[in-house]
């Protein structure tokens, strides 16, 4: 792991790692811009190198502490109001040597590593889409890739995690010896990435088999979870048969229901921004109109939980 304390590129030298990063072209003047007020402040400096070590904390253990990552959220939060949203991208950037060299002692090509961590870029983008100013959007869920917990392979974001207390059953009852504690793989579904096709999938679920075998050969994952609105099966009264949503959600098998309605999610990664009003809602595509149908119509959208043996 590196050795000297956390800190940022010359100005200079900024430009090109946020390309690396893939953070959009209208930021990064902005960025190089507002360096000079985090590294000649002292306050900030330091607030800076307290952030990254709280994020590299432990660096590489699945399932990050929540006080751990509590606490950083809330140490990002105390940047000075001049810098925007933009302080966790700083943060971010002096953390890259430390998420490097992880990767490095792993093994993982720099080109995974350069996939996973333009994370960034797209999560500044969707900021801006939301919002229309920079920053940087849900810094606490880039901490995963940042820690060496999360990676892109392919279509889909591959999350070293553990199976939890009320999962775990599910697993014994379908024949798999899993207890609370284990390792598992959460699988994420990033936008911007195009359609989520069924070969798209299966090369990802490949990459992954393969990916985990070679570098986390001590991580043995039965099961690989995911967590999210698209496997709500209201969603098959909308789409056809044969749609990419319905396909996917046709790899899973329930590992619980939810009974608290989540409807803000899928407005907020159809549409951008969870608190567009319901009466609005385009209806362009297929995916539009069935969120915004249903919840016209009185009805409620859910997290799914579903899994499948790895």
């Amino acid at each position: 792991m590196p050795q000297n304390r956390p800190g940022l590129p010359d100005a200079d030298d900024l430009p090109d790692v946020l390309l690396d990063l893939a953070v959009p072209h209208e930021d990064i003047n902005a960025l190089v811009g507002l360096r000079g007020g985090v590294t000649r402040d002292a306050g900030t400096a330091r607030l800076l190198e307290e952030c990254v070590q709280e994020l590299v904390r432990d660096l590489g253990e699945p399932a990050a502490d929540p006080e751990g990552m509590r606490r950083f959220g809330e140490r990002l939060a105390e940047a000075p109001e001049a810098l925007g949203g933009y302080f966790s991208a700083y943060v971010f950037v002096a953390a890259l040597p430390y998420t490097r060299a992880y990767h490095q002692e792993r093994g993982i090509p720099a080109e995974i590593t350069r996939h996973t961590l333009a994370d960034l870029g797209r999560n500044m983008a969707s900021h801006r889409r939301r919002h229309g100013t920079g920053g940087v959007r849900a810094p606490r869920w880039l901490a995963h890739h940042f820690r060496g917990e999360l990676y892109q392979l392919g279509r889909l974001q591959f999350e070293r995690a553990t199976i939890g207390q009320r999962t775990a059953p599910v697993l014994r009852s379908a024949g798999l010896d899993a207890v609370p504690g284990e390792p598992c793989l959460n699988l994420h579904i990033p936008d911007y990435r195009g359609p989520l096709t069924p070969a798209a999938c299966d090369r990802s679920l490949g990459l992954a088999r393969e990916f985990f075998r070679r570098h986390f050969p001590e991580e043995p994952y039965r099961a690989a979870m995911c967590h999210s609105w698209l496997l709500d099966p209201q969603l098959k009264r909308y789409l056809a048969a044969d749609s990419n949503i319905v396909r996917f959600q046709e790899r899973f098998r329930v590992a619980r229901e939810d009974t608290e309605p989540a409807d803000e999610e899928p407005v907020r990664f159809v549409f951008g921004n969870p608190c567009l009003p319901v009466e609005g809602l385009p209806r362009r595509t297929s995916v539009e109109r069935a969120v915004g149908d249903h919840l016209r119509a009185g009805g409620h959208w859910y997290i799914g939980h579903g899994w499948f043996p790895f």
